[in-house]
């Protein structure tokens, strides 16, 4: 009888539910939380989601997965040394588990693995803290993870960190990226030998045999789903199994930790089914954007937390009323941002951080002596840099609006630290940087005041192609190939994430290069969006140059032209422009150098880095009358080398020797 209580008694404690339904269950190999709504199964003490039960499913993760395989962190770093094109898969298991909270409102846990030197080699030299956070009352449930390299360790290079979810297949087919995105997806066993076939490369597969004939000749592509960090607020997938259709969606609240600012654009959900939260990557940047950090280098960041949202909808109704109503609980998140319950002291609180706020003015002098206030202009800051340095910053944390319709901007909840002010103005090329270095301590209120950029000009406008904008939607985007579609994007705005695209300018232009003539071409219909190589047979590939053609009816001899050149993206190419009569001339009046590892262009992307070259040509290289610029770019082994151009400007000479654009600051 004694033992019979006493086992009564294990039973209880180990199963023990809170009066508001949290209950926290410990075994030797699993972790579960459970809030009433929400099961969430971990590894114990791995840290590997295993199982989430909802809404009557035993398991919206993938069964026939590996438990390591279903929902977890990830890198890819090296030790800095390799140059190999990829570094070392890392799924972040961690060794040791401990509860942080456990009360009747919340609970937090969290998996650690912690770095020593006979760890050299094999992991990264980072202390990993992943913490799953379940509260009560919440459909879902939050995580987060602190990364950090102390001054004593070695250095090591950082490409990719993110967290994956992979759902099951067999009740998942619906994927939404957003409200203009989402459609039934291909499933995973459609990619496989047989039923589908690889094309330029491994992520692009063309439908063949889909086990859903109405995927047929269709290509499936992950980087079609790619979104920018400012809209890559909500996005998942919608079981619409009887009797009620359940979504799963990853919301995130802040975009303050992730890499390369509001512009970058990172992967989302695509076929598995496959959920993404990425926090950093190389995708749409390249090398320049490889975390590398020093031997003795000091680091510490806090990547989330973000939201894992599950909802349902009884049979019947419309399930595509789960994404409002996930987009409904990511505007409640964001308003609830930054969360009060992380019991991390590094998830910096509310009350502990600060705010700027001011308004920016733009000034155009050969436009207008006026200072203009621009609605919609991208205000944020950064660690201190040079202007525009924001967009290949990756180690600390950025903070982003943008102006109201009479300029002025508020940038709340900010973490402590040096930033530098930055913003970028559509209409307008360059950047802007505020030169005075803004220190964010607790509960500090900066007030800049009314900042004025002076517009990039020397001379009036002669003539220009594209609106400045750093992206090269404006231009021609061409139909694809009917062998390559995906239905989504036929008659889309993002036309241009079709695949195969850059193989459509040699269909177009099959033996002369693009010639574009101002005042007579149409550049939204004339001016191809990007200059590619010319496909010349299965594996070869012919440089390009591309010639702009214009009339001057007045040359000063005697002054300086300038030329702007705003790019968009460039992979592994070189911008060579030569002027006057000859599109050989050796050597060019200008070139960049090659530049660039992007990969957008491949990944059907229409912006990556922002680049912007300034180039002079003496009054002796026009004449009056005819005159024709030549923009080349020879490097041809690959389809993908190519550049996407924003925007180009031909300005006349200053009317006074003595004009230098310059940043006013105006008195508060």
């Amino acid at each position: 009888m004694n033992n019979y209580f006493f086992f009564l008694f294990l039973f209880f404690i180990s199963s023990f539910t809170y009066s508001s339904g949290m209950r926290l269950d410990i075994h030797d190999k699993h972790v579960v939380m459970d809030n009433g709504i929400v099961e969430v199964t971990i590894s114990n003490p791995e840290g590997f989601v295993t199982e989430i039960r909802y809404n009557g499913i035993d398991n919206l993760l993938e069964l026939l997965n590996k438990e390591s395989n279903r929902g977890y962190f990830d890198m890819v770093w090296d030790e800095g040394k390799s140059k190999r094109k990829k570094g070392e898969f890392d799924r972040m298991e961690a060794t040791n588990m401990s509860v942080i909270v456990e009360n009747e409102e919340q609970v937090e846990l969290s998996f650690t693995r912690m770095w020593n030197s006979s760890l050299q080699g094999l992991y990264p030299p980072l202390n990993i803290d992943k913490r799953f956070v379940m509260v009560s009352g919440s459909s879902g449930f939050y995580t987060y993870a602190i990364y950090e390299h102390l001054d004593e360790w070695p250095g090591f290079n950082l490409s990719n960190t993110r967290i994956a979810f992979k759902l099951r297949k067999d009740k998942f087919h619906y994927m939404v990226v957003a409200g203009d995105r989402q459609r039934f997806m291909p499933l995973p066993d459609d990619r496989e030998e047989g039923r589908g076939q690889v094309l330029a490369y491994p992520e692009a597969v063309l439908l063949v045999n889909p086990i859903e004939p109405q995927f047929k000749g269709e290509v499936d592509d992950k980087y079609q789903y790619s979104c920018e960090s400012r809209n890559n607020e909500v996005h998942g997938w919608i079981s619409m199994d009887p009797p009620k259709s359940t979504g799963f969606w990853i919301i995130t609240p802040s975009n303050e930790f992730r890499s390369g600012g509001p512009l970058k654009q990172y992967l989302a959900s695509h076929v598995g089914p496959t959920s993404l939260s990425v926090f950093h990557s190389t995708h749409y940047s390249g090398v320049d954007l490889i975390m590398r950090f020093r031997p003795n280098e000091a680091w510490k960041k806090v990547y989330g937390p973000i939201f894992i949202y599950l909802n349902s909808l009884s049979n019947g109704e419309s399930p595509t009323g789960l994404w409002d109503d996930a987009r409904q609980q990511m505007v409640n998140e964001i308003e609830s941002w930054p969360y009060k319950f992380p019991a991390s002291e590094d998830f910096v609180k509310a009350e502990q951080r600060g705010q700027v706020e001011g308004r920016l003015l733009v000034r155009d002098r050969y436009m207008s002596d006026a200072f203009i206030p621009v609605s919609s202009a991208s205000v944020g800051l950064a660690s201190p840099g040079e202007p525009g340095s924001w967009q290949r910053e990756s180690k600390g944390y950025q903070f982003w609006t943008i102006t109201d319709d009479k300029g002025y901007f508020s940038i709340t909840n900010i973490l402590p630290g040096k930033y530098n002010v930055y913003s970028w103005v559509k209409g307008y090329i360059g950047d802007y940087k505020y030169d005075k270095v803004i220190n964010i301590t607790s509960g500090s209120e900066v007030n800049v005041g009314e900042i004025v950029y002076e517009a990039l000009r020397e001379g009036a406008t002669l003539w220009e192609i594209g609106i400045p904008d750093r992206s090269a939607a404006e231009f021609y985007v061409p139909d694809p190939n009917p062998k390559y579609i995906n239905r989504i994007y036929v008659n889309h705005t993002d036309r241009y994430r079709q695949y195969g695209l850059w193989e459509r300018y040699a269909d177009l232009y099959p033996k002369e290069d693009l010639v574009y003539n101002v005042g007579t071409s149409d550049y939204t219909k004339d001016w191809f969006f990007a200059q590619v190589n010319r496909k010349k047979g299965n594996k070869t590939y012919q440089a390009t140059t591309w010639q702009i053609n214009f009339n001057l009816e007045n040359v000063n001899a005697n002054g300086t032209y300038k030329l702007r050149v705003a790019l968009a993206s460039v992979h592994y190419a070189e911008l060579q422009i030569r002027v006057k009569n000859s599109s050989e001339a050796n050597p060019p009046l200008f070139t960049s150098g090659v530049i660039g590892s992007e990969n957008t262009i491949a990944r059907h992307g229409i912006h990556g880095f922002y680049w912007l070259f300034n180039v002079d040509i003496k009054g002796t290289l026009l004449a009056q009358g005819n005159n024709s610029i030549f923009f080349s770019q020879p490097n041809n082994s690959s389809p993908f080398q190519g550049i996407l151009y924003d925007y180009i400007r031909l300005e006349a000479p200053p009317h006074h020797t003595n004009f230098t654009p310059k940043l006013n600051i105006l008195p508060n």
